[in-house]
C-alpha cells in the first residue's frame, strides 16, 4: 500500500533518526526537525495512523515511536536515498583486498575482514561454486619417507590439500606413477566423475604398487569431493556484541557458529547483480529475527559464483552500507576472475 507523501516523510524521518540515535521519535521532535507545516495534533494523528498500519510502534507507554520490521521494509523499498560511495573509500577497499593472496579463499577471507571493519557487522561469504568446474592441477609434495601432502586445484580457483600417510616409502617410482594416474584419470575431470568405484578399479589395476598407491588415490578422491563443496567464511561476529539491539546476543553468537544452519542463511537463486535485503522475521531462522542481512552475489568470469553479505541489527544504516557491499562484491569478483585467468 502506497503511503501519502506526508506519511512517507514522517516514516522516513523516524527510521533515519532511530538508525542514527537509537532513540524513539516523538511528535515534538518531528515538528522541530522537519519542515512539516502542520500542527502537532496533525503529526500525532499521522503517527497514530502509521502505528495502526503497522509501520511504527511505541516501545513504552510514554515513549515516542520506533520503526517496525514492516516500516524498515517500506523505507528500504520506497524512501531510502541513494548514497554514492566516496572515491577514497573505494580505493581503500580495493587496495586492502588486492593485498590478499591469489587464491580465491584468501581473497574472500580478506574481503570479509575488510567488510567487517567498515560495516561493524558480522560478514558471511561463500567460496566460488561452478557446477562445470574441473580438476585443473594436482601436486604431490613428500614431507617424510612415508608421508606426503597432496594439493588439488579446481578451475574455479578452489585449492585444497590433504596430508596422506602410506605403508611404504614414497619412492621416485611411486611419485611418477602418481602423476601418470593423476594426468590420465583426474586432470580435466569434474569432481562428480571421481567415484569410489573408479578408485577401486585403479587400485586393482596397479598390481604390486597398489599398497603404496591406495592411500594416495583415496586422498585424491576425498580432495575432489572437497573442491566440489561450497565453503562458508565468517568474519567479524564479535562486532555484534557492541549492539544493545539484541535481547539475547549470545544465542545469536551460538547460531553463527552452526555451519549447517549458516549454509541456508542466503536464499538460493541468482540476484542478477542486485543487492538484497532480508529484514527481521523475513529471515527463516528465529535467531535472526532481530537482524537484517544485506547480501550480493559476485561474478567470476561472467557467472554468479558466490555470495558476500553482512549480518547486523535491523537498526543499521542501510543507505550507507548497501553501496559498500555492492562495490566490494564487484571488486572481489574482478580480482578472482583476473587470478583465474592468470
Amino acid at each position: 500500500m502506497k503511503l501519502s507523501p506526508r506519511k512517507e516523510k514522517i516514516l522516513a524521518f523516524i527510521v533515519e533518526h532511530f538508525i542514527a540515535t537509537g532513540e524513539p521519535v516523538g511528535s515534538i521532535t518531528l515538528l522541530e526537525k522537519t519542515d512539516l507545516n502542520v500542527s502537532s495534533a496533525t503529526i500525532r494523528n499521522e503517527m497514530a495512523e502509521l502505528a495502526s498500519m503497522g509501520y511504527i510502534e511505541q516501545p513504552h507507554t510514554s515513549a515516542g515511536r520506533v520503526p517496525t520490521q514492516f516500516g524498515y521494509r517500506y523505507y528500504v523499498d520506497n524512501l531510502m536515498s541513494q548514497y554514492d560511495l566516496p572515491i577514497q573509500e573505494k580505493r581503500l577497499i580495493e587496495s586492502k583486498i588486492k593485498n590478499a593472496g591469489g587464491e580465491p579463499q584468501q581473497i574472500l577471507e580478506q574481503a570479509g575482514q575488510v567488510l567487517a571493519e567498515i560495516t561493524n557487522c558480522a560478514t558471511l561469504s561463500t567460496t566460488p561454486y561452478d557446477e562445470h568446474a574441473v580438476i585443473r592441477r594436482v601436486e604431490l609434495v613428500p614431507i617424510g619417507t612415508k608421508t606426503a601432502m597432496i594439493v588439488m586445484l579446481s578451475s574455479s580457483g578452489i585449492l585444497k590439500s590433504k596430508v596422506c600417510r602410506t605403508d611404504v616409502e614414497i619412492s621416485v617410482d611411486i611419485i611418477e606413477t602418481f602423476y601418470n594416474i593423476a594426468n590420465q584419470h583426474f586432470i580435466g575431470k569434474s569432481a562428480e566423475e571421481v567415484s569410489i568405484a573408479m578408485i577401486q578399479t585403479l587400485v586393482l589395476s596397479l598390481g604390486s604398487k597398489s599398497l603404496a598407491m591406495s592411500p594416495l588415490l583415496v586422498a585424491l578422491s576425498e580432495l575432489a569431493q572437497m573442491i566440489e563443496q561450497t565453503q562458508l567464511l565468517l568474519k567479524g561476529q564479535s562486532n555484534l556484541l557492541n549492539y544493545s539491539d539484541y535481547p539475547n546476543v549470545y544465542e545469536l553468537m551460538d547460531f553463527l557458529h552452526q555451519d549447517k544452519a549458516l549454509t541456508s542463511v542466503f536464499p538460493s537463486g541468482k540476484t542478477e547483480g542486485k543487492t538484497n535485503i532480508i529484514i527481521g522475521k523475513e529471515n527463516k531462522f528465529r535467531e535472526l529475527y532481530d537482524s537484517s542481512i544485506i547480501y550480493s552475489n559476485y561474478n567470476v568470469s561472467g557467472k554468479e559464483s558466490g555470495t558476500i553479505g553482512i549480518i547486523g541489527p535491523t537498526r543499521i544504516d542501510y543507505a550507507r552500507l548497501i553501496p559498500s557491499i555492492k562495490y566490494l562484491t564487484e571488486i572481489v569478483g574482478k580480482i578472482i576472475s583476473d587470478t583465474l585467468e592468470d
